[in-house]
């Protein structure tokens, strides 16, 4: 079997060459570098996030709908598998959620991925066997930022239990094999939650985290004063809460975890 990657970055051409990866110079922000994409492969995964800098038509994801529009000029792949976000879902309260829930983006970035998916779903009308992955929080310890250590040694505050809201996460790892897995396994046209087994608050996942590194906990404040101590992305992340049920991950695409949990996962770096 061979991989073909795209980068945009012309010095990891040979990077990629010396993994066994045939690369293909191309931007999603330039359609016309694209047109050497048709007709290439026959399975795609596309994890390109949607750009930030977009002002005009923020809600829109262009890097998708170039991708499409270069995928459609020849013989279309078999299979594509998109990463999207759990953020699409907006703020469940809490509640169990599952594929069947209508989207409900809350943010700009949200929205700009349901946009994402509508032109995933396009290409699905048109015969290709489409996947739409919502992901979590991605971690791992070997990952920049990968693991709640830096946001610990910074004393960075969480929430009160009372104010606290449910947070979902996946180890990079496993998420590496789900998006195999769509690629052979998934049904056309199907939306899966790509998520762990734990059912944590943010606050405690913070807890479990300092105390398998040994640090002290992260204060907690209320929601009423948090605006004056956190950040605007980190208070954003801290306004919905939902618990994602991964029942189709398991069942459909056959995925046993190798991290089952967040404390899995953390504790697989400390050996």
């Amino acid at each position: 079997m061979r991989v073909l990657a795209l980068t945009s970055s012309p010095e990891r051409m040979a990077s990629l060459r010396a993994s066994g990866i045939r690369p293909l110079l191309g931007n999603l922000d330039r359609p016309a570098s694209l047109a050497r994409l048709a007709g290439l492969a026959t399975r795609v995964l596309h994890l390109a996030p949607p750009p930030t800098d977009v002002e005009t038509t923020w809600w829109l994801d262009p890097r998708t709908q170039h991708l499409v529009h270069a995928l459609r000029r020849r013989s279309l792949p078999r299979a594509l598998v998109y990463g999207s976000t759990s953020g699409v879902y907006g703020d469940c309260h809490g509640d169990w959620v599952t594929e069947a829930r209508p989207v409900h983006p809350h943010t700009p970035r949200a929205q700009r991925r349901v946009d994402a998916e509508k032109s995933i779903r396009f290409l699905g009308r048109a015969g290709v066997r489409s996947s739409i992955l919502r992901i979590p929080g991605i971690y791992a310890n070997d990952r920049e930022g990968g693991t709640p250590r830096t946001r610990l040694l910074k004393g960075t505050p969480v929430m009160q239990p009372q104010d606290d809201v449910y947070t979902n996460h996946i180890h990079a790892d496993d998420l590496a094999r789900a998006c195999i897995a769509a690629l052979w396994r998934g049904k056309a046209q199907r939306v899966v939650n790509v998520s762990d087994h734990s059912q944590l608050k943010m606050g405690d996942y913070f807890d479990q985290a300092a105390d398998l590194y040994g640090l002290p906990r992260p204060p907690r404040v209320a929601r009423s004063t948090a605006q004056d101590q956190l950040p605007l992305m980190l208070l954003s992340f801290m306004s919905e809460s939902r618990r994602l049920d991964n029942t189709r991950m398991q069942r459909e695409l056959r995925l046993r975890l190798h991290y089952p949990t967040t404390l899995d996962g953390l504790r697989s770096g400390q050996r």
